[in-house]
C-alpha cells in the first residue's frame, strides 16, 4: 500500500488539488477535500490544524520530493557547476503539473500572516537542491549560497508564471541569466580577497564573518530559525 493511500493528510492533498484552480488554498477546498477523501473531519483538522494552508504546505514538500527524484536519475557530472545549480531549478518547476496551483500558492503565502512559512519553504527548497549538489560548506557560506539561490529562484517562479513561451523557453532563459549574475558576484568576492588593499579593508569584517557557523546538520530540521535547547 502507498504512502499517500494510508497518509490523511496526503489523501486530502490529492482530493484539494482539483479545486485549488477555482477556490484556491482556502477552506472551501479544504472541506471539500475532508468531504472527498474519506478522511475523518477531526482527524483532517488534527493533521492540518490550519486546514488548506498546511495542505499548500505539503505540496510544496511534495514538488521538492519530487525534484529530488527527478535529480537522482540525471547525469550531472559533464556539467558546469553553475548549470548543475540551473538544472536543479529547472526540475524542480518542471514537477507542476498546474500552475494554476503555484499561482494560488504564492497568493497565499504573500499574505502577511504566512509570509514566513513561505519564507521557509523556499529555504527549504534551496538548502535540497545544494545538499542534492554535494554541498559540504560549514561557515557562513552555508548561509550566503541558499540566500542567493533564493533570489534566483523566486525571481525565476515569478517569471515561469507568467510565460507563455513554448517550453518555456524565455523562463530557462531568464534562469541562466540569473545564474550567470550570482556567478558574477562570486568572481567579484574572489577578486576582493585577492586585493591585499581590499583584504585589509575588510579585515574585520572577515574574522565576523569567518566565526559564523552552519547550524548543524543533526538532528534534523536544524535549520535557520529553529533552536533545540541543549540536554542536560
Amino acid at each position: 500500500m502507498t504512502k499517500a493511500a494510508t497518509d490523511p493528510r496526503l489523501k486530502l492533498l490529492d482530493a484539494a488539488l482539483p479545486h485549488v484552480p477555482f477556490d484556491g488554498w482556502t477552506e472551501v477546498t479544504f472541506k471539500a477535500a475532508i468531504d472527498e477523501s474519506g478522511v475523518d473531519p477531526t482527524v483532517a483538522r488534527a493533521v492540518c490544524p490550519r486546514g488548506a494552508v498546511d495542505l499548500a504546505v505539503a505540496y510544496h514538500r511534495q514538488g521538492d520530493a519530487a525534484m529530488l527524484a527527478a535529480l537522482k536519475s540525471e547525469n550531472l557530472e559533464d556539467l558546469r557547476f553553475r548549470d548543475r545549480v540551473a538544472r536543479a531549478v529547472r526540475l524542480r518547476l518542471e514537477q507542476v503539473q498546474d500552475k494554476e496551483l503555484v499561482r494560488r500558492g504564492t497568493t497565499l503565502f504573500a499574505l502577511p500572516q504566512y509570509a514566513p512559512d513561505g519564507a521557509k519553504l523556499i529555504w527549504e527548497t534551496c538548502d535540497a537542491i545544494w545538499n542534492a549538489l554535494g554541498d559540504t560548506s560549514e561557515d557562513v557560506n552555508w548561509y550566503t549560497k541558499r540566500a542567493t539561490l533564493g533570489g534566483v529562484y523566486s525571481s525565476t517562479v515569478l517569471y515561469w508564471l507568467g510565460d507563455d513561451s513554448e517550453g518555456h523557453v524565455r523562463t530557462w532563459a531568464f534562469l541562466d541569466r540569473r545564474v550567470d549574475n550570482v556567478m558574477q558576484i562570486e568572481k567579484l568576492k574572489a577578486q576582493v580577497n585577492q586585493s591585499p588593499t581590499l583584504s585589509k579593508l575588510m579585515a574585520g569584517p572577515n574574522w565576523l564573518l569567518s566565526h559564523i557557523k552552519a547550524p548543524s546538520r543533526f538532528p534534523k530540521g536544524d535549520l535557520p530559525g529553529s533552536w533545540t535547547a541543549p540536554r542536560d
